[in-house]
């Protein structure tokens, strides 16, 4: 099968990685794809927002399967002209894509549904916004409705935190997806991400993950796309993830189905665990980044027959997803500045010398420049390892990451920390 794969970050370097040991992979693309994806697929210069390109490249080339990494394309539509053009695709359409494109919709549909989650309020001008937080006091987290890469969400903890946020918002900081805000309920608790493949009848879960948003050591700083991950989050046990499939999940997939917009994709859940059971946060309608590496660093199963099973409704006739018992995880270095105005340019140097012995080095914001690797975005490496339990995975990464010259770069050097601690309290 001939396959094609956009995006240019570590989440489609992993996905590019895992696509191309399949045996149903005849032919790998990537648009436009990195240096570390060009290691696995031919990169050709393709425009997602160009739907008519997409369609025609995927004529030219007997594409069989379009696997789309990012969610804006989703929120765009793409999959709908995919589909419409006959071209099999793996994501959710444009009315499904709304659980990550708008807040408000997915508090909405929770609403509706009965789903758990945190209070909350639409606003759509400063001064509703301003009165919500009054309603709601501190401490409170404040989102801006639409797409903001991962930083359009505070989490204010005095009601001066609370009033910048939300006068960020509609002073145009996150443009378009600042139009509106969502005020919500603070939650109690640890987070953790969980990941479902459905296509839209069927729902398989797939695995469990915890992010590090903020930027410094400790979980301290602003909010970023995602500093480090690892997989699996044994936080979020067996008895929560049936809870998080029965009262989140699956009400979320039969709703969309019987108002007319099928879920047809992966579902990326954001739980606050409380002590009231699992509360969805939010909803992402791709793989997360860096979750995604660290999941295929551990998948067993061909990815390629579980995307195409999703994009052709049959994913009752498959085997469910299969996850070595290891534990991988994945440290971001990122270029200075970062999540503020980045340091662009940087060379990198000695990534061979970190990969082995369980590790692997995805590409995210990098390029070639006279013949050197150099930073090209924020988050410009994710150092992944696998071992035997987080103590081991975490101490090999930061090994391969301490192999890497990458000078105009940092990172947190404490990515795993919760489970670390638990293990040695387990000792």
């Amino acid at each position: 099968m001939n396959i094609l794969l956009l995006g240019s970050g570590g989440r489609e370097h992993a996905l590019a990685w895992k696509l191309a040991q399949s045996p149903r992979c005849d032919a790998l693309w990537a648009a436009p794809g990195n240096p570390g994806i060009a290691e696995e697929a031919t990169c050709i210069d393709l425009d997602a927002t160009d739907h008519a390109a997409i369609l025609k490249f995927c004529d030219e080339k007997a594409i069989g399967l379009v696997v789309v990494g990012p969610e804006a394309p989703l929120v765009d539509g793409l999959a709908d002209s995919l589909r419409a053009g006959g071209v099999a695709v793996f994501g959710p359409s444009k009315a499904a894509a709304q659980l990550e494109g708008s807040k408000g919709f997915t508090k909405d549909l929770c609403a509706r549904a009965g789903i758990p989650t945190g209070g909350y309020e639409r606003v759509s001008t400063l001064a509703d916004g301003q009165a919500a937080l009054e309603r709601f006091g501190a401490p409170v987290v404040i989102k801006a409705d639409g797409l903001a890469a991962g930083k359009g969400v505070t989490v204010a903890m005095t009601m001066e935190e609370a009033e910048a946020a939300i006068q960020d918002i509609f002073a145009g900081r996150f443009g378009e997806a600042g139009a509106e805000a969502v005020i919500e309920e603070f939650l109690e608790g640890e987070e953790a991400s969980f990941f479902a493949l459905t296509d839209g009848a069927t729902i398989v879960p797939f695995a469990s993950a915890q992010d590090h948003k903020r930027v410094g050591d400790g979980d301290t700083g602003p909010n970023t796309g995602g500093m480090g991950a690892y997989s699996p989050a044994r936080v979020l046990t067996p008895e929560l993830q049936a809870e998080a499939m029965t009262r989140i999940i699956a009400p979320t997939v039969k709703t969309l189905a019987n108002e007319g917009m099928p879920y047809s994709g992966v579902l990326f859940l954001g739980l606050m665990l409380t002590a009231k059971g699992p509360q969805l946060i939010e909803y992402n309608c791709r793989f997360g980044d860096p979750e995604c590496q660290v999941m295929m660093m551990r998948l067993e199963s061909d990815l390629v027959e579980l995307l195409h099973a999703c994009a052709e409704n049959r994913l009752a006739a498959i085997q469910p997803p299969r996850f070595s018992d290891d534990v991988a995880l994945t440290v971001v270095m990122a270029a200075n500045g970062y999540p503020g105005t980045p340091e662009k340019g940087g060379t990198i140097r000695n990534i061979d010398a970190a990969e082995g012995e369980g590790a692997k080095v995805f590409h995210a914001g990098t390029a070639m420049k006279d013949g050197s690797l150099v930073a090209s975005g924020g988050r410009v490496l994710a150092v992944t390892a696998r071992a035997g339990s987080v103590t081991e995975a975490q101490a090999s990464a930061y090994a391969a990451v301490d192999r890497i010259d990458f000078t105009s770069g940092f990172c947190r050097r404490d990515i795993g920390w919760r489970e670390v601690a638990r293990e040695k309290a387990h000792a």
